[in-house]
């Protein structure tokens, strides 16, 4: 048996001067690319789609970088390490979630919007009630996805600089939340998508030489690697089978695994993206290339976990500034010292700013798309009485403000999230938005009876019994690992609310829909129909 065994000490010593050094060098191409891209955002359909300028294999890209965030290689790398099978369930969760996006919402999405989800979820409905709900559940989705994310820019950070503490923590969350904002301030989507793009390339790429690396070490044999992380590991042959972080509460897991599935093709930012691209034929040929980046990606977080709970244990990255969510800096640590360590944490640290980026975007787009432009402005008259029309310079302005806004929430909420999974606080936004947006977006693409108060009903009663459960569950009180753990109000036993709070989505909207009496359009219902499936009508709906 030719086990592998754990080594005392890390390759190199942590060097913050180097580790900020290529920490600012990548900073500083960013915001390049940034400031080069948004010379030509002009109109709105620059800032929020990137004048539609992007190819199917650069969308691919771009749909990977976004997809592929913190909790994609922090996350699921110390969830892993940490707890073995269990947290290898969540790279299985998020890859067949894509699948999910792509056969059910993806194309159809791209085909009937313009901007926003609240776009197609508004198409047939009633649109001022509706694009209020869709917005509003879009700004609850993205802040929780933020949340994450802040959480792990302070851990990375914190690792990457040497600093400990939640004060110091503290400053780097929101020395990111004001990178952050600058980045969308002045690239838009175009700028975010070129950071996404270059950012996939960097972080696949630095993965794929890790887990050839750690292979290498382990004799390109699979086996040896997993005898050498129960070596390693405390829990010892339990992190090879199920049960371990889940077997408790089986309820608990499977809760998760619905949100996880679901999720996806709720995620007001990933469904965003399919709007950056000119025709639907690039939409299909952006998803192939999405589907073996991201699919391969997730193969390669199996190495990575196990190989950092055999090279660097599980105690080691637990003791960390960051927790968890260090095991993939550590283990970079371990195989190429300071160097490699500055190096895929400047990746990771792009990952969050490239994804931030594109959250706030989203959220900003839809505030000002949907409530400012065609709630707020929308039905307005001059003295004359003729209607006054969102001007795209002004909304373009809001999003701006709103950008601003969104980036002080975001920096208080990561200070709150820090010392949690990074994996798990995004599979509370899925559970959020496979809760609150799933179910409208599948009634108003499949079901032709769908109306009004149904999707009211749906978005609303899903967002809400989702924070509910999730105030009441012991991810926000009454533990050392809380949000809140000075207080306790936890008296719902399961981490996710997803397996309440889902079926109760759908069912509202199945409810709201029978109970009403009022008629929609069977016209527009036709034309949504013709125009998701064929994309008839869909460039026409683009240019007004």
């Amino acid at each position: 048996m030719n086990v592998v065994h754990m080594a005392a000490a890390p390759a190199g010593e942590n060097n913050p001067v180097l580790n900020i050094s290529i920490f600012a060098a990548f900073v500083a191409v960013t915001l390049f690319i940034v400031i080069r891209a948004s010379r030509n955002n002009k109109t709105a359909a620059d800032y929020y789609a990137a004048g539609r300028s992007f190819t199917g294999p650069q969308n691919g890209f771009a749909i990977a970088g976004d997809y592929l965030s913190a909790a994609s290689f922090l996350g699921i790398c110390g969830a892993i390490a940490v707890n073995g099978y269990d947290g290898f369930l969540y790279s299985i969760g998020f890859l067949v979630a894509w699948l999910v996006a792509l056969l059910l919402v993806a194309e159809l999405m791209r085909n009937t919007g313009k901007f926003t989800m609240a776009d197609v979820l508004s198409f047939r409905l009633k649109q001022r009630p509706v694009r209020m709900a869709a917005a509003i559940t879009t700004l609850a989705v993205c802040f929780f996805y933020l949340l994450a994310q802040m959480a792990g820019a302070g851990g990375l950070v914190s690792l990457l600089m040497g600093i400990d503490g939640r004060i110091g923590q503290s400053i780097v969350i929101a020395v990111v939340g004001v990178l952050m904002i600058v980045y969308v301030l002045i690239g838009g989507m175009k700028g975010t998508t070129w950071v996404q793009i270059v950012k996939a390339f960097l972080l696949i790429g630095g993965a794929i030489v890790m887990t050839i690396w750690v292979l290498a070490i382990n004799g390109f044999n699979l086996n040896t690697l997993l005898e050498s992380a129960v070596e390693a590991s405390p829990q010892g042959e339990a992190i090879l089978a199920p049960g371990l972080q889940y077997g408790a509460n089986p309820l608990d897991f499977v809760s998760l695994g619905l949100a996880l599935v679901l999720g996806t093709a709720g995620l007001p930012h990933v469904l965003m993206r399919f709007y950056t691209v000119p025709t639907a034929k690039e939409a299909r040929r952006s998803v192939v290339w999405a589907i073996w980046l991201i699919g391969g990606f997730y193969l390669l977080t199996l190495v990575l976990g196990y190989g950092a709970g055999a090279l660097v244990g599980p105690e080691v990255i637990q003791a960390a500034p960051g927790g968890v969510n260090s095991a993939a800096p550590l283990l970079a640590q371990y195989l190429g010292g300071p160097l490699l360590l500055g190096f895929i944490s400047a990746v990771a640290f792009a990952t969050i700013l490239a994804v931030v980026a594109g959250l706030t975007i989203t959220a900003a787009a839809s505030f000002a798309h949907d409530i400012y432009a065609n709630v707020i402005q929308k039905g307005r008259k001059k003295a004359d009485g003729s209607p006054v029309d969102a001007d795209p310079n002004a909304e373009v302005k809001v999003a701006r403000r709103t950008v601003i806004v969104i980036g002080i929430l975001a920096i208080v909420g990561g200070i709150g999230a820090q010392g949690q999974n990074i994996a798990f606080l995004v599979a509370l936004a899925f559970a959020v938005a496979a809760s609150a947006n799933l179910p409208t977006i599948l009634y108003s693409l499949f079901w032709r009876r769908f109306n009004t108060r149904g999707a009211v009903w749906s978005m609303y009663g899903g967002l809400a019994s989702a924070i509910i459960l999730i105030v009441l569950s012991p991810v926000f009180s009454g533990s050392e690992t809380s949000m809140i753990p000075t207080i306790d109000i936890a008296i719902w036993p399961l981490n996710n609310p997803g397996i309440v709070s889902i079926p109760l989505g759908f069912i509202l909207g199945w409810l709201g829909t029978i109970t009403s009496r009022a008629a929609e359009s069977r016209q527009l219902a036709a034309e949504m129909e013709v125009r998701s499936l064929t994309g008839f009508g869909a460039e026409k709906a683009v240019e007004h």
